[in-house]
Order: structure tokens, then C-alpha cells, then sequence
């Protein structure tokens, strides 16, 4: 079984050893090729689009093909003229059509983005989105929170079976509480980081994290900056696993604080004008995904201290019960797709700045999708929907099956069924195929099932035959 860096960690006393050894030692080429993340020289990004996003007007059949009706399906479902959600295949607000393969796998229906997504419909055409279909999960929860939960645990149908997020189990498998592995910009730990063994920042702005000294005399900053870490040495030296660990995260924390900041700075003074780029796209996802440049690029550069290679942004407003609109700017579902297409474009294109391009992947979920059937001008909550993974190494195109959306295949909720049974062609993804296979190919985890447990129970309706090796990443 391949060592992984916490254990060599633990097992060569080089935590303990960095307190007395030189800092060139560190820079030996062997013993950092030991002491590689399990990722390696990668950058992996979670974006959740919180709220439930509309998938069947994300990605959205723009003909029947060669064998289904998917096409008339969908225009039976949602609506033209005043409060319509239906998008058109051509004219005025049309699907937009990559000239790339984009079609349906069992059905040979041609796929359309919607016409918000401008951003990541040129990222399809440079081969680096790959569109993973149909995806969610056995008896599937219409609850926000609920579902929530269940995309972030990894684990929809054992809860309490594995604790904290499926990312979380990842970092506490391979990092120590020294380690500050991840960088989540937002107010707290997004739930698929939590965990209780390794460090993880929640940071809105790095030019604003700061140790939290007394903002009216500055006088004595260095004093309470010596207790805090006097207090913290003392901890970290202790028996106690738990006080210990609050040692540790707190004098890694108070390293962070005045490391990260400067980060701001380092970045702003790069050529290219690439800060105000963001600036210009003025929304608060751009602004979001800038810190998490500053970052890369602070590790790219060397920058003391700065180590994070796991990030996690938000965008919010997928709630979409009423005035969801269509294919117009102004309208709610395509200003929220070109804020989030404009910006991952924007930030795809600093990181082949970077020269990073080759080292990232991004995966973008939301915790349902919407009903197939509109509501007077909106969607009521759904079961699944399409997944993005967007990557220089992503081996782009359609994974998957597009979900059986005619009437009479709903269930009572009129929503799409799960399956798992072997030939049927609008078989689901369950998204912890999507998990298992990115923890496998690109964090370098040879036995996912240590973070993602099986389901139990009919084959045909549940998760038993886990496929890691879908094919969007080598």
C-alpha cells in the first residue's frame, strides 16, 4: 500500500525535526518529492451553485436525434410566450451549440448550453469542460438542507456512517493539524472540508485577514502575539490529542494570518492587468474566484507559507420558484449563468497565465436539480441534473445519460427516476461515481471507497457497483 505524506510524516518524526533543522534541508529535492501532497503539483476547486440549479435549462436537448423525444419532451414541459421557460433551439435567446461533439450517448439528442453560459461554452470548445449527466442519488430528498448534506457528505443514504465531508475524509487521511492544506472563500467551512484533523481557512478577502489584535492600540500587539503563541507551543506539546490539535491549528492559523494577506499584494503587481479583469466582470463570484488565483499564484511563486491546493467558492440564487426567465439578459437564470460562466472562463485563462492550466480541476454541483415541468414562470425542486468538471487535462465532452423527461417516465413528483440498472438508457450518475473518480484520477486516492461507502439493497435502484474510471479525467 502506497505511503501517503501524513504517514510519512508521522513516521519519519519530521513534523518535530522541522523545529530544530535548517530550512534548506526542507528544500532537498528527495526529501520534497517525499513530502508531496497526495494531490501533488495540482490545485483542485469546488464551486456549488447553492440554491438547487435549473439543469434541464443548463444543458438542454436542442433536437430528438436519432432514436428518443427528448427535444419534444422538453417543449411539452416548458412553456413559450409571457412566463415560458422553453429556450429555443434557434433565433432570439437560442441554445448555444459548441462545434464540438455535444450529444446525448444513448439517444444521439444534440445538447445545447444555455445562452448565459458563453463562458464555459468556450471552454467546451477547447475540450476542457466535460458534462456529466443525469446525476444524483437513490431516494432523493426535495429538502435544501437535506440534500445539501447529502452531496457534501458523500454519504445520501447512511448518515453517521462516515463523518464529516467527502473532501474532509480526504484531507484528515493524508494532512496533520500543522498543515493548512485548503483555503474555502467564504464566512465558515464549506461541508464538504469539514473535518476535525487538519486546518482549513474561510477567508472572504485576503487583504482583510488579520490576527484579531486590538484595532485601537497597537501598542501591545507584540505581547498578546507572544502569549497566543506561547499558549498554543504549550498545547501542541501536550499528550492530550485534542489539545494538541488546538496547539497546532492555532499557531499554523496565526502563521497564516501573516502570511496570506501579502498574497494581495504579490498578485496585484503581476503583469497582465489580470486583478482588474476580475474588477471589470464586477460580481462577487469573480471576486471570489480572484482570491483563489492569489493563492495559486503565491504557491506557484513560492510565497512563505502559503501551501493551500484545495479551494471551495459559492454562488448563490439557484432558488428558482418564480421569474427564472430564459435566454435574455436581465432575465434571472441567465444572469446567474454568465456569472458564473464569465467568471471560471476569466479565471481558467489566469491560470494558463499561470501556466497552472494543466494543473487544475474544478467541479461545479448544486444540490438538485428543478422539476421538469415549469410552474407558472419558475421550477419547484427537482432530483437531478447535469455536473460540470472543467480542467486543462479533462478529457472534455457529454458523460452519461440524459434523464427520461417524458411525462408519462416522471414519478409522482414529476420528477426523474433513478436507476442503476445495466442497458437502460437513461441510466442515472450517481454522483458519487463523479466523487469516486475525481478522488482516484486526480487526488491520487487508490481506494475511494475508504471515503465513499456503498449502498445496499436492489442493484438496479441503489449504488452497488461504484465506477471510479468514468473517463473525463486520464
Amino acid at each position: 500500500m502506497p505511503l501517503t505524506r501524513r504517514q510519512f510524516i508521522q513516521r519519519t518524526g519530521i513534523a518535530a525535526a522541522g523545529s530544530f533543522l535548517g530550512p534548506a534541508w526542507f528544500r532537498n529535492p528527495f526529501l520534497q518529492r517525499a513530502l508531496a501532497d497526495t494531490i501533488g503539483d495540482r490545485y483542485f476547486l469546488v464551486v456549488f451553485l447553492d440554491g438547487g440549479n435549473d439543469g434541464l435549462n443548463t444543458i438542454t436537448p436542442v433536437a430528438n436525434g436519432s432514436s428518443g423525444t427528448l427535444r419534444a419532451a422538453y417543449q411539452a414541459a416548458r412553456g413559450t410566450g409571457g412566463g415560458g421557460l422553453q429556450l429555443p433551439s434557434s433565433g432570439p435567446g437560442a441554445l448555444l451549440v459548441p462545434s464540438n461533439p455535444f450529444t446525448d450517448t444513448s439517444s444521439g439528442t444534440q445538447l445545447g448550453f444555455h445562452p448565459g453560459l458563453i463562458g464555459l461554452k468556450n471552454l467546451y470548445e477547447l475540450g476542457k469542460v466535460a458534462v456529466i449527466q443525469g446525476c444524483g442519488y437513490p431516494d432523493y430528498s426535495l429538502s435544501h438542507a437535506a440534500s445539501r448534506t447529502n452531496w457534501e457528505t458523500g454519504n445520501p443514504l447512511t448518515a453517521g456512517a462516515y463523518s464529516g465531508g467527502w473532501m474532509g475524509r480526504y484531507l484528515a487521511s493524508n494532512y496533520l493539524s500543522t498543515d493548512i492544506p485548503s483555503v474555502n472563500v467564504r464566512d465558515d467551512v464549506a461541508g464538504e472540508y469539514l473535518q476535525t484533523t487538519t486546518s482549513v481557512l474561510a477567508v472572504r478577502r485576503l487583504s482583510r485577514f488579520k490576527f484579531p489584535y486590538d484595532d485601537f492600540d497597537s501598542a501591545d500587539n507584540a505581547a498578546k502575539k507572544a502569549a497566543f503563541l506561547g499558549l498554543c507551543s504549550q498545547a501542541a506539546g501536550s499528550a492530550q490529542t485534542t489539545l494538541k490539535s488546538v496547539g497546532d491549528t492555532g499557531n499554523a492559523t496565526e502563521t497564516a494570518t501573516e502570511s496570506y494577506p501579502a498574497l494581495n499584494n504579490l498578485y496585484n503587481g503581476r503583469s497582465g492587468g489580470w486583478a482588474q479583469m476580475y474588477t471589470t466582470l464586477n460580481t462577487g463570484f469573480a471576486r471570489d474566484l480572484r482570491e483563489i488565483a492569489k493563492v495559486i499564484y503565491g504557491v506557484e511563486t513560492g510565497a512563505p507559507n502559503i501551501h493551500a491546493r484545495f479551494f471551495e467558492a459559492v454562488n448563490g440564487g439557484y432558488d428558482t420558484h418564480s421569474d427564472q426567465g430564459v435566454g435574455n439578459p436581465g432575465d434571472q437564470q441567465y444572469d446567474l449563468h454568465r456569472e458564473v460562466g464569465d467568471a471560471l472562463e476569466l479565471f481558467y485563462n489566469d491560470c494558463v497565465d499561470m501556466g497552472v492550466e494543466n494543473k487544475l480541476c474544478i467541479v461545479v454541483w448544486s444540490e438538485f436539480g428543478r422539476r421538469i415541468e415549469q410552474n407558472a414562470n419558475g421550477t419547484d425542486h427537482g432530483s437531478q441534473a447535469p455536473l460540470l468538471v472543467i480542467g486543462g487535462t479533462v478529457n472534455g465532452g457529454a458523460y452519461g445519460h440524459h434523464p427520461n423527461i417524458n411525462a408519462a417516465a416522471l414519478d409522482d413528483s414529476g420528477n426523474t427516476t433513478y436507476s442503476q440498472a445495466a442497458g437502460d438508457p437513461y441510466r442515472s450518475t450517481d454522483f458519487r461515481d463523479v466523487y469516486g473518480t475525481l478522488l482516484k484520477h486526480w487526488l491520487g486516492m487508490a481506494t475511494p471507497l475508504s471515503v465513499l461507502p456503498v449502498d445496499g439493497g436492489d442493484p438496479t435502484q441503489y449504488w452497488t457497483s461504484p465506477n471510479f474510471d468514468m473517463g473525463f479525467l486520464p
